[in-house]
């Protein structure tokens, strides 16, 4: 009687486990199916993709719209449309992934837990948006009309730009202004969790700002310009990050 006893708690303790371990695969399916899908789809707009890195660039075509870019191996074509197919099939799929993760997380949480993830990932999205359009429409122009300036180049040089690296340039800098501009949230959320005092955090700026440019030079071309218009929007964001754990008195220990 006792081991009929002691052998029914055993598979009711294991049930939940399996049931997780089927769940958790369930999630892996779904998202590698996800993953290959937005691959799939990117191939098929890899022109569309070009196009759209390609532009920042067109102003250096001069009148004659003269090539820009070329390739220096047979295989860099073929490379450059791999890469950048998985890349934004990752991307693509994305929304899929975050899904299937809070579909097998949330139910093990608390009110006020899923409360800070909605909120967090709807703030999350709505940066992911601004530094996209930051990074794209204002500073990797500004950045590439910078660079490639009469102040650097003499007048009787012309320029030979790689194809594969200069389009991982654009697609580069994007992708980590996309990154920066997500230390709001995560400073946010130490704040809520109370991980970090507010307080220490305001008299601990000056030393952020010149993290933040330090950060900015080794993340970008070694051009002031860059390195200014990624820091200073960090140091904004900081400071707005603290000012809004002051309204709602989030990191007061």
């Amino acid at each position: 009687m006792a081991g009929t006893v002691v052998m029914s708690e055993t598979v009711s303790e294991e049930m939940p486990l399996l049931s997780h371990l089927n769940e958790l695969r369930r999630c892996l399916i779904i998202s590698g199916t996800a993953l290959a899908g937005g691959f799939g789809i990117s191939v098929g707009l890899y022109d569309l993709i070009m196009d759209f890195l390609f532009a920042p660039l067109l102003q250096l075509s001069g009148e004659k719209g003269e090539n820009i870019l070329y390739i220096n191996t047979l295989a860099e074509g073929f490379l450059v449309r791999l890469k950048i197919s998985a890349l934004a099939g990752f991307i693509l799929s994305m929304p899929v992934h975050i899904f299937t993760v809070l579909h097998f997380v949330f139910p093990g949480l608390v009110k006020r837990e899923k409360q800070i993830i909605t909120v967090t990932l709807i703030c999350s999205t709505a940066l992911i948006i601004g530094g996209f359009f930051y990074s794209y429409y204002t500073i990797i122009p500004v950045s590439v009309l910078f660079l490639t300036g009469k102040g650097f180049i003499p007048e009787n040089t012309g320029m030979l730009l790689s194809f594969e690296r200069n389009i991982f340039y654009i697609l580069q800098f994007m992708l980590m202004t996309l990154v920066v501009f997500q230390l709001p949230v995560i400073l946010e959320i130490l704040l809520v969790l109370n991980v970090v005092d507010r307080r220490a955090m305001f008299k601990a700026g000056r030393y952020m700002v010149v993290l933040f440019f330090l950060v900015s030079a080794l993340l970008t071309p070694p051009d002031f310009v860059t390195q200014i218009g990624l820091a200073l929007p960090m140091t904004v964001l900081f400071y707005l990050t603290i000012l809004v754990a002051r309204i709602f008195r989030f990191g007061e220990g």
